[in-house]
């Protein structure tokens, strides 16, 4: 049960009046009410004195307007606070003491305390002052108002709507290779580097653009008609006859959905062409609607069919050519692959972390038919952005760890989007497999699998948002000495959403703004550092974006040598697994230095040369990755060294600890001589030269008249 403004104040006063006046008896029902009574007056008499000759029904209307900006948000934060400085503080000031005391003598009001709240909860809240201003600045209920220029058209908006391997975004990339200009959005960059260069291999010049790549189609570096890029780096100034915009349903993820929401509402294109899954269709359809735009949905069903099977596989010993194996963590990653080369099989390996031009080298193994490699153990990264030639999907487990709203991890089954996203990949149309197959390792998962992928998907309900530096900026404005941490917090609590959207987590942002929150920065610049793309459960590249920022803020370049020596480049082919996860995070390292430098050209001027010696880490990585079940049992082998040595090192520890024990148990009485001759400390010569000094020494009256024998040397 809530508690109302009474109890809280009662919740207050009581440890307050009883610090000042032990007189007062916290369990007399008199006072309780008496002081319910006197917070009750304190409401009615304080607003009276804010509208004075105001009518009473206003009254009621200020009130509700003061606790609902006040009370909903920020009464329950700044109660809390006003009662610990009250009660831990070694003095108050003098006016502060003299109310308190007045109330315990009944000489004073609850209400006279009020103005001393409100100056506290102004010193932890300094927006209380500018609360307005705030808030229409964190009004986000109107997204499509922040493009005026895709506001100023009319554009077409097609959905092209199916699962995957139905030809939707085949049609959508033709309409874009037809027209005069074209900007392709996709969410992966492997899916923008395929567009790149299916794009000019049609003969139509298409740039490349990546948060950390330009690649131009025309040599003197002019900007070509079309353009391939990240879905973050499009841009929603540039005029454009036609945009794609891939994996549409992808707008609700938590992270990046504002990315989609972006390029939705502000691209300048004439014809809009959306690709996704149909749960998406209603959410979109109400979004232009809003903007007054129309939807046109184009429909489209498999080309190649899909069977879910009625067994399991059971055993790594009943692989076929054609076969992938879907795992949800490294580790069974490792251990599967380790399983099937120990059955004389090879396999290619593909997880999230390794870089795109390694996924793209094991891609290739894998599909060509004159390679012994036949079998793929891979992640849910094949989900999009490879063109595999899968005969069967095999799910390892059907649970998956996932991130929800909140940035909480979760663990739980794979949703029906994630389950069809994977099994769509049997079978593609155009490959030797002219059908696809679906099965789970274990027969107990089969049913559930089944189950999963028979359920409806469920319906995008809302488009994530997030936060731009120019909002930020003008809350800094208003609150000078807020860090950008606080900033980031202040807003989302104050932002204001319709049904149709959400805020999209900011943990990793948050992150980011307190690790680097000690170096000095300009806002601008603190912004474009905490929206970098890296992984923070990655300690070395979370250090580096530290050294970065440092480096940055005393205006030193980071030169290609001050990044070799940091990164101890070159670096050799890795032996164990957990080299080879160096090697990953030193790939995302030089991905962090071309992110930056192309938002800080002149303090990260090396780029040319970052990306050659990336190029030369990703054939290393390579290496490591097709001798990766080396690396497992290297890694496994040397974990093994090390347990035999700690259990070596525990056993002695536990023999010399029962050695003492026992030991103690069975010599603990006796003299110090005794036990010093029975460990071998003492000798029976030490001991009679011992004793031949104590004589001469107590003869010479140095240690008192003690008895030698009865001090038990003999």
């Amino acid at each position: 049960m809530a508690l109302g403004g009474s109890d809280l104040l009662w919740l207050f006063l009581q440890p307050c009046l009883l610090r000042l006046s032990p007189l007062l008896s916290s369990n007399s029902l008199y006072v309780y009410l008496y002081y319910l009574m006197l917070w009750n007056r304190f409401l009615m008499n304080y607003l009276r004195f804010l509208v004075g000759i105001y009518k009473y029904s206003f009254l009621i209307l200020i009130m509700s307007a003061f606790f609902f900006s006040l009370i909903a948000r920020l009464f329950h934060q700044a109660f809390i606070s006003f009662r610990k400085y009250i009660m831990e503080s070694s003095s108050v000031s003098a006016d502060l003491h003299i109310i308190l005391n007045d109330i315990c003598c009944d000489a004073g009001h609850v209400d006279d305390l009020f103005p001393f709240f409100l100056r506290h909860a102004k010193q932890i809240f300094p927006m209380l002052d500018c609360m307005d201003d705030l808030r229409k600045i964190s009004d986000l209920r109107l997204p499509p108002n922040w493009y005026p220029e895709a506001r100023a058209i009319q554009r077409k908006i097609i959905f092209h709507a199916g699962p995957t391997n139905s030809g939707k975004t085949y049609h959508a990339i033709q309409r874009f290779l037809s027209a005069k200009s074209g900007i392709y959005c996709g969410p992966l960059k492997l899916l923008a580097h395929e567009i790149f260069q299916k794009s000019n291999h049609a003969n139509v010049p298409c740039d490349l653009v990546t948060g950390e790549e330009r690649v131009y189609a025309n040599e003197d570096a002019r900007q070509a008609t079309h353009i391939a890029c990240t879905i973050e780096m499009c841009s929603t100034n540039t005029p454009y006859e036609v945009a794609v915009i891939d994996e549409i349903q992808m707008i609700r993820d938590p992270a990046r959905g504002w990315a989609w929401t972006r390029a939705l509402l502000g691209l300048c294109a004439e014809e809009i062409h959306v690709c996704g899954e149909a749960a998406a269709i209603e959410l979109v359809t109400e979004l232009m609607y809003t903007t007054g735009e129309e939807v046109e949905v184009r429909n489209y069903e498999r080309l190649t069919p899909l069977t879910v099977l009625d067994y399991a596989l059971e055993s790594l010993d009943n692989l076929r050519p054609g076969d992938c194996i879907v795992c949800f963590s490294k580790n069974d990653i490792y251990s599967v692959s380790r399983q099937i080369e120990a059955r004389g099989l090879e396999c290619a390996v593909i997880y999230g972390s390794l870089p795109p031009g390694t996924k793209l080298e094991q891609a290739k193994k894998f599909n060509d038919p004159d390679d012994p490699c036949k079998i793929l153990v891979a992640t849910d990264a094949i989900g999009m952005g490879l063109n595999l030639c899968i005969k069967r999907i095999i799910f390892n487990s059907i649970i998956k760890p996932t991130i929800n709203e909140k940035g909480e991890k979760e663990i739980d089954l794979i949703t029906t989007s994630q389950a069809l996203q994977i099994s769509g990949r049997a079978g593609r149309y155009g490959s030797s497999f002219k059908q696809g197959e679906v099965t789970t390792m274990h027969r107990d998962d089969l049913a559930q699998l089944k189950e999963i992928l028979s359920e409806p998907v469920r319906p995008v309900k809302a488009a994530g948002l997030h936060p731009t530096a120019e909002q930020i900026e003008m809350f800094a404005y208003h609150l000078p000495d807020a860090t950008l941490s606080n900033l980031i917090d202040i807003f989302v609590s104050l932002s204001q959403v319709d049904g149709l959207y959400f805020v999209c987590n900011i943990d990793d942002f948050k992150f980011l703004a307190d690790m680097i929150q000690h170096i000095p920065l300009n806002l601008r610049s603190r912004y474009v550092f905490c929206t970098a793309p890296l992984n923070r459960k990655e300690p070395f590249v979370c250090t580096t974006l530290l050294k970065f920022a440092r480096q940055f803020s005393r205006n030193e370049p980071l030169t290609f040598d001050w990044l070799c020596r940091h990164t101890k480049w070159p670096l050799a082919p890795p032996k164990n697994i957990k080299e080879l996860v160096h090697l990953e995070a030193v790939h995302d390292v030089f991905d962090l230095y071309l992110w930056l430098s192309y938002r800080f050209m002149d303090m990260f001027p090396d780029a040319v040369l970052v990306r050659d010696i990336q190029k030369k880490l990703d054939d290393i990585i390579q290496i490591g990755v097709c001798n990766i079940t080396r690396l497992i049992r290297a890694s496994q082998s040397t974990a093994a060294s090390g347990a035999a040595v700690a259990r070596r090192v525990k056993s002695l520890k536990a023999y010399r600890s029962a050695a003492r024990r026992e030991d103690l148990k069975t010599h603990g009485r006796g003299s110090l001589a005794d036990r010093l001759l029975r460990e071998g400390l003492l000798t029976q010569e030490m001991l009679r030269q011992l004793e031949s000094e104590w004589q001469v020494q107590h003869r010479n009256g140095r240690y008192g008249p003690t008895n030698t024998r009865r001090n038990g040397l003999v």
